[in-house]
């Protein structure tokens, strides 16, 4: 099963500023607000706030293009990538890579299995992937 975010509903518009305002972190698609780095197991999460806070967009699968396919990132073309969560699971992937282009394309960087943290906050994110190779 894919776990995602799609484009925000009308209903979700309202709560997603609010909530984005106060700091918290909320789905983008529901606008259900949700504590700061809140990201299912098995899964890798990006924020566009710090701290695991702001719009959440969530995978448990590679995603060559956020925009299209079944999960789509609403914000992926508007806002930068500011946080990230590694929640995966499986013993043969290290890490979770993710790209500026899509088709995996000019490599940003790497989150290792378990690992969670604030990124520059000064590029968007097109792609992401699961590696068994390098991370970081």
């Amino acid at each position: 099963m894919v776990v995602g975010v799609a484009a925000p509903s009308a209903q979700a518009a309202p709560v997603a500023p609010a909530a984005a305002a106060v700091g918290a972190a909320y789905d983008t698609e529901t606008g259900q607000a949700l504590a700061a780095w809140d990201c299912n197991t098995g899964n890798v999460c990006f924020w566009n706030g710090f701290g695991g806070t702001g719009g959440r967009c969530m995978w448990d699968v590679a995603d060559p293009d956020w925009t299209s396919g079944t999960v789509k990132c609403s914000w992926a073309t508007t806002k930068e990538v500011k946080s990230v969560y590694n929640r995966g699971t499986s013993s043969s992937l290290t890490g979770v890579v993710f790209y500026r282009n899509t088709g995996y394309n000019d490599r940003i960087g790497c989150t290792r299995q378990g690992q969670k943290g604030d990124l520059a906050g000064t590029y968007q994110v097109r792609s992401h992937q699961w590696t068994n190779g390098r991370c970081g």
